[in-house]
């Protein structure tokens, strides 16, 4: 079974080290097949905003963690964001030398701190973490090893903001199966569900969440037409009515959730 478990995050380090190599990027043709999932966040406006003026409002003078950073775009936001301490973590090493340059260009070197690291295995003290951002991570490991990870390391007044894709629409499913290049396995099979979700009431006493991007992603056909701006403003204010119906918004493409109060 252990050698299961980490042949899984071996899979897991290779596939995102590729992604994020810059050499791929001079091979057109593959570098357009294994990102031709991108376009879809072209409509992910609002949920894209909401995570950025989260991450911004909890910085200041505080502790964050980037978990699962890829290429540490939250942890760069903390760090502008008057962090005293802005830590990422991913099992990719070639995502966090990407990181440690990002940083480095934007004058953050002082106040960043990026670590190859098992998400499921953290290394760091209990209690350390002010604030904790999972972004399009949780899918990606086993949501059983990962939350009392994050419990453990989050201090007992602090927060984890998690932004997540959701399992239940099933055109989405479709598309998830017919494009198996675009993820592993293991993603495509651990989209994350209600009771995954809920899972989390395990670890933490309190849980806030909010549903995006169902009626918006139709604008994207759209995307290189002046058009698009306009129609996609308008199918955000059908979402915010549909996402609002109990029947209807665990269809949403994602979810963003706010874990308070952990179990110690």
């Amino acid at each position: 079974m252990e050698n299961n478990i980490e042949q899984r995050k071996a899979i897991e380090a290779e596939f995102h080290d590729k992604l994020r190599d810059k050499e791929l990027e001079k091979r057109p043709a593959e570098f357009d097949h294994l990102t031709s999932n991108r376009k879809y966040y072209m409509a992910a406006r609002k949920s894209q905003a909401l995570m950025k003026e989260l991450v911004t409002r909890y910085s200041k003078g505080k502790v964050g963690l980037d978990y699962c950073c890829g290429e540490g775009e939250n942890a760069i936001i903390m760090a502008k964001g008057g962090a005293v301490r802005a830590y990422g973590m991913d099992i990719s090493p070639y995502s966090i030398g990407v990181c440690k340059k990002i940083a480095e260009k934007e004058g953050l070197a002082d106040k960043t701190d990026f670590k190859v690291m098992d998400a499921e295995n953290l290394q760091f003290p209990d209690n350390f973490f002010d604030f904790i951002v999972c972004a399009g991570v949780l899918h990606h490991l086993d949501v059983k090893k990962a939350y009392p990870q994050l419990a453990r390391v989050i201090k007992p007044d602090g927060i984890v903001i998690c932004s997540e894709p959701l399992a239940y629409n099933p055109i989405f499913q479709l598309y998830r199966r017919s494009t198996p290049h675009l993820r592993t396995k293991w993603e495509m099979e651990h989209i994350l569900t209600k009771n995954d979700v809920m899972l989390s009431l395990d670890y933490f006493r309190d849980i806030e969440i909010r549903f995006f991007n169902l009626a918006t992603l139709a604008s994207v056909a759209l995307r290189n037409t002046r058009i698009f701006l306009p129609v996609l403003s308008v199918l955000e204010k059908i979402d915010s009515v549909l996402l609002k119906i109990p029947g209807l918004r665990w269809l949403a493409w994602q979810s963003i959730y706010i874990l308070k109060n952990p179990k110690k």
